[in-house]
């Protein structure tokens, strides 16, 4: 999108907690896109404002996505000959400064307030997230909390899964089993959750996969949830152990690299027995 207000661009991007690249031009030789000065935001989705277009802009838009995905965070100087590098007919020569502005923050909604969900918060509160964490129950939530968590008392957690923001991550892990059906409906019939994972057995699995499918969603959209969650190099059923593993899993996920497949296998980050009995998990 074209937009020379960069300032309140940033602005708003900072409000979400969402890290961008301040790509500026540094100086200008000879015949340019746009002068020295001139800057533009480039985000792992968007571009505000611009420093001209044509191969210029692309290469480095492109290096730009490239720091944010990798998370480099060192303010990096790149000169371009916009002829003999980049086949521009402008022909000058551009000099780029790219600087990492704030943190990517992903926001997790986080259901149910129970002992796995309590030790995943000590984890999590330390990563790129901004936790919305969602309960019926007020005593279940600790007397205090990171100042990235908020909790929210409800008592209609459901209704709640619409007024999330777009390309949320979701963590379902409540006390009770239709509780998480109906939450898997809400989060699935969205189309727009960055990630969504539920704590469980292979057995909950296919028993929600088939009552899914008896409702009309599709494979495809069924296949969207995550279901046992965790990786499968950390073994163990206490809820320490259950956390580190489903908070592995979150960080391959927003660092980009493909979540394993292990949903033939028994997973880590099942149910602890509580859970299974419908008890907190």
């Amino acid at each position: 999108m074209f937009n020379d207000n960069w300032i309140h661009e940033l602005a708003k991007l900072d409000e979400r907690g969402e890290a961008c690249i301040m790509v500026t031009v540094l100086a200008d030789k000879g015949s340019v896109p746009r002068d020295a000065g001139t800057k533009m935001l480039v985000t792992r989705n968007n571009i505000v404002a611009t420093i001209g277009g044509g191969h210029l802009e692309h290469k480095a838009v492109k290096m730009a996505r490239e720091m944010l995905l990798i998370g480099d965070r060192h303010t990096k100087i790149e000169h371009f000959n916009l002829g003999a590098q980049l086949g521009q007919c402008c022909g000058g020569i551009a000099t780029l400064s790219f600087e990492s502005i704030g943190q990517q923050q992903n926001h997790l909604v986080l259901f149910g307030a129970g002992h796995v969900a309590k030790a995943l918060l000590h984890i999590v509160a330390t990563l790129p997230f901004r936790v919305t964490w969602v309960d019926e129950r007020e005593d279940e939530f600790p007397a205090e909390l990171p100042t990235s968590v908020k909790k929210l008392i409800s008592d209609d957690p459901v209704a709640e899964v619409k007024d999330m923001p777009a390309n949320s991550y979701y963590l379902v892990m409540t006390h009770s089993h239709q509780l998480d059906f109906d939450l898997a409906k809400a989060i699935l019939s969205r189309n727009d959750t960055a990630y969504f994972g539920m704590i469980g057995s292979l057995t909950k699995r296919k028993k929600f996969d088939y009552r899914l499918t008896e409702r009309g969603y599709s494979q495809e959209t069924i296949e969207r949830m995550v279901c046992p969650i965790g990786i499968n190099a950390v073994k163990g059923k206490h809820p320490a152990e259950i956390a580190v593993s489903v908070a592995g899993e979150l960080i391959a996920h927003y660092q980009g690299e493909p979540l394993e497949q292990k949903r033939t296998t028994k997973s880590t980050a099942t149910e602890p027995e509580t859970q299974a009995n419908n008890n907190d998990a």
